[in-house]
């Protein structure tokens, strides 16, 4: 009786999303994205002025109760603009980075499974590019392209697909190493389905969480291309434009450039945190 009464019933692993309710960080990074998401599908609805209101007799007026991000040198509310600016700084986050880790993840999956020829070129290709800073090479495209936003996210998937490429292919290649692709093989499954189905399932989940961080990176790369005049054309609203029309005040109106620069600060470190926490809670547990 002793016997039967001290063996336990292993108790079950915690689900992802019990796991997920216990980093702070995880959920602070989910909360500040979630309401910069709310910010950029309605910034109408939080924005106190209309962006693009010029009121000449409220020129670069200090943060106050009215205006509490104060005014630019056309007397329009910096709040409103900086508002006005998630919808622009989040549509790049997602555009510069979704169709760079599609093709990537395509490229990359295809090489690591058929090796050969085809891995050899896609290494040579791949040395090639990383020899040049990224956002040389991102600079270089869209001075040919032009400025704008769409030649913007041309420029940078570009260049871009390739890190989610190699990163997709050495996860490939481990997981080859494992039965069930053998199994598939041996089974007589096609090439593609062993790949679509049952490798690139399984090796996903490294190339998301670098992408919740790339999603950082382009915000700020977005933000440098249109502080330098390669990215958002004024007047549009967006946070490296707002940073370049501040820049010539920045010893009497250093909220003009001060408040957009903070945007960018947390909105990346949202993505950031999401990121770290995405990897911690989907690393393989013993």
């Amino acid at each position: 009786m002793s016997e039967v009464s001290s063996i336990h019933t292993p108790t079950a692993p915690p689900s992802l999303l019990r796991r997920a309710l216990c980093k702070p960080g995880l959920i602070l990074g989910v909360a500040i994205v979630g309401v910069s998401s709310l910010l950029a599908i309605a910034p109408s609805l939080f924005a106190p002025y209309d962006p693009n209101f010029i009121d000449y007799n409220a020129v670069k007026q200090p943060p106050s109760w009215a205006h509490p991000f104060g005014t630019d040198m056309l007397g329009r509310d910096s709040l409103s603009r900086v508002i006005a600016a998630y919808s622009v700084n989040m549509q790049m986050a997602v555009l510069a980075t979704v169709f760079a880790m599609i093709i990537g993840v395509t490229v990359g999956a295809l090489v690591g499974y058929y090796r050969g020829i085809a891995d050899v070129i896609f290494g040579r290709f791949v040395d090639a590019i990383i020899t040049f800073p990224f956002l040389v090479l991102v600079i270089a495209v869209v001075a040919v392209l032009g400025p704008g936003l769409v030649n913007m996210y041309i420029a940078i998937t570009l260049v871009n697909w390739v890190y989610y490429a190699r990163l997709m292919r050495a996860e490939v290649i481990t997981q080859m190493g494992n039965d069930y692709a053998s199994a598939g093989v041996v089974m007589g499954y096609s090439d593609r389905r062993i790949i679509f189905r049952h490798l690139l399932p399984n090796a996903i989940t490294p190339v998301i969480v670098y992408w919740m961080t790339d999603m950082a990176l382009a915000i700020l790369l977005g933000s440098s291309l249109g502080y330098l005049g390669l990215g958002a054309q004024p007047p549009q609203a967006e946070w490296g434009v707002l940073i370049a029309e501040g820049r010539n005040f920045i010893t009497t109106a250093w909220w003009l450039s001060l408040m957009p620069g903070i945007a960018i600060v947390i909105t990346g470190i949202g993505f950031s945190l999401i990121g770290d926490g995405l990897a911690d809670l989907l690393r393989p547990r013993d």
